[in-house]
């Protein structure tokens, strides 16, 4: 990760525009803050691409774009990489941010940036309307830099999928292994499938019922509850009986990633507000216990050694 941030940080001295990739599911969950404060620091305008729009809630894409819009030199666009129609307005919408760019003489340098396995070499291979870069189901497929022309006009540079050292919010790295972000072997999916099914009882209880046939008003349902009922509506059982909760954490976890449970977005700006807020509170008052604590350390150090003066 420090090596691909240098990298990255060297290449965007270079570029006149940063298009991000995020996953449109869970937009700002998806976002490196590496990536925003390199983008800052070099006061390069954004092309914020929510991808896999087509699996997400509209509503919640919907909000997303204004939220974003709402930046300066930012604009945001929901589309699918896998749709031609889709990638193809993505140069007018670069340009658009970019104007004193974009000729023979001073083309357009764009750089790709984003997470790992959010769409980043579909992007590419779209709109160069060729493979020329790797991709597959799994993060971090591209693991150099590529640069590339688009036309003669426009160059664009691909850069391998960045997390970021330490994720504060827990939910954050929840979601993101739920969205395959983070490799398999990183994780514990029964553990990410409790999560994800925790947050679609609380936001899509109706896609849970007409999937899986689960009675999701029972009182006491819960994240366990719905991993259970889906090896049980499965027919997931182990020997003797028991039912496999490996296999039915691992079945949730695909049917929402490939959209089978249907359009399913796991935070919206408001949601993420709260979010937010609730932790920046918790970690006032851990600090403040901590001072609070280390305030009695020195006190209990200056009364023995006033003690001990004294004797």
């Amino acid at each position: 990760m420090n090596a691909a941030r240098k990298k990255a940080a060297e290449a965007m001295e270079k570029v006149d525009l940063v298009i991000e990739v995020l996953d449109g599911r869970l937009p700002q969950a998806s976002c490196n803050p590496m990536i925003e404060q390199l983008r800052v620091f070099r006061q390069r305008p954004c092309l914020k691409i929510l991808n896999k729009s087509d699996l997400a809630d509209p509503a919640a894409t919907a909000a997303w774009l204004a939220y974003y819009n709402a930046q300066k030199n930012v604009n945001a666009v929901a589309l699918s990489c896998k749709k031609p129609s889709d990638v193809a307005k993505i140069p007018k919408l670069c340009l658009a941010l970019a104007p004193h760019r974009g000729t023979a003489l001073k083309p357009l340098r764009m750089m790709i940036m984003g997470i790992p396995n959010v769409g980043k070499s579909t992007l590419m291979n779209a709109l160069l309307k060729k493979r020329v870069a790797a991709v597959g189901d799994e993060p971090a497929v591209t693991k150099v830099q590529q640069r590339l022309y688009l036309n003669n006009n426009m160059v664009l540079i691909d850069t391998p999928g960045m997390l970021w050292p330490k994720i504060a919010l827990p939910s954050d790295g929840l979601m993101l292994a739920a969205s395959h972000a983070i490799g398999t072997n990183a994780l514990i999916e029964e553990e990410v499938a409790t999560y994800l099914a925790g947050q679609l009882l609380l936001r899509y209880p109706e896609l849970l019922k007409a999937r899986y046939g689960l009675d999701v008003g029972a009182a006491g349902f819960d994240g366990v509850s719905v991993v259970e009922g889906v090896a049980i509506r499965r027919g997931f059982l182990l020997r003797g009986g028991m039912v496999d909760l490996e296999k039915a954490a691992h079945t949730l976890l695909q049917d929402y990633r490939t959209g089978a449970l249907g359009r399913i977005s796991l935070e919206t700006p408001q949601s993420r507000a709260v979010l937010v807020a609730d932790y920046e509170a918790q970690r006032a008052l851990d600090q403040q216990t901590r001072e609070e604590k280390a305030d009695e350390s020195d006190q209990a150090n200056q009364d023995y050694l006033d003690h001990r003066d004294d004797d």
